[in-house]
């Protein structure tokens, strides 16, 4: 069964939101440009207690709220091209890394998502984070010991359990040493 991506989360959401709420999204708009706080956290918590969202629907709305009532999930290219809009120079070296993991993970799914993109295989068992002078590859690894192969995660946006990263800074660290990490942690996830 394949794994269905934000966007589709977020179209769902949105087609079923006045069926569901009995109102519909611009009305719900509105409703939180009453609220007395535009903080993303504060109308997630608002939206919970007061309305009775579940925290993904909750988080889903707050999110198209905060993007001025557009989808914030609906093209992912757009959301990769955000990524790289002070990352620009990074775009030869986010290639090769997509060569990388089609080439020693070829079952596995590169998504782009709104801060980081994910690698899965039904699970989410790596991370990038693309930022303005490298590459931060993100692993579930649990406890084994940080060294300087694979130091403490510092990832924005993936889940608490990609606890590792490699920082790549040119191709040639897109190595074995990295297909045996990316394989354990892998293993982990499955």
């Amino acid at each position: 069964m394949a794994q269905k991506t934000s966007g589709e989360f977020e179209k769902e959401f949105m087609d079923a939101l006045a069926g569901s709420t009995g109102k519909d999204l611009a009305t719900w708009l509105k409703t939180i440009d009453g609220f007395n706080s535009k903080k993303r956290n504060e109308v997630i918590a608002w939206l919970k207690s007061e309305h009775g969202f579940g925290h993904m629907n909750a988080s889903l709305l707050a999110g198209i709220h905060a993007n001025g009532g557009k989808p914030v999930y609906a093209s992912t290219g757009d959301l990769l091209e955000a990524q790289f809009s002070k990352a620009a120079d990074m775009r030869p070296l986010y290639d090769a890394f997509v060569s990388f993991i089609t080439k020693n993970f070829p079952d596995a799914t590169i998504l782009p998502k709104k801060t980081y993109v994910s690698v899965l295989e039904n699970r989410e068992f790596g991370a990038a984070n693309i930022k303005t002078k490298e590459l931060r590859i993100g692993l579930d690894l649990g406890d084994r010991p940080f060294d300087e192969t694979a130091e403490k995660a510092k990832l924005t946006g993936p889940m608490p359990r990609i606890s590792h990263m490699v920082v790549v800074d040119d191709a040639g660290k897109l190595n074995s040493d990295l297909v045996a990490l990316l394989k354990e942690s892998h293993g982990r996830c499955h």
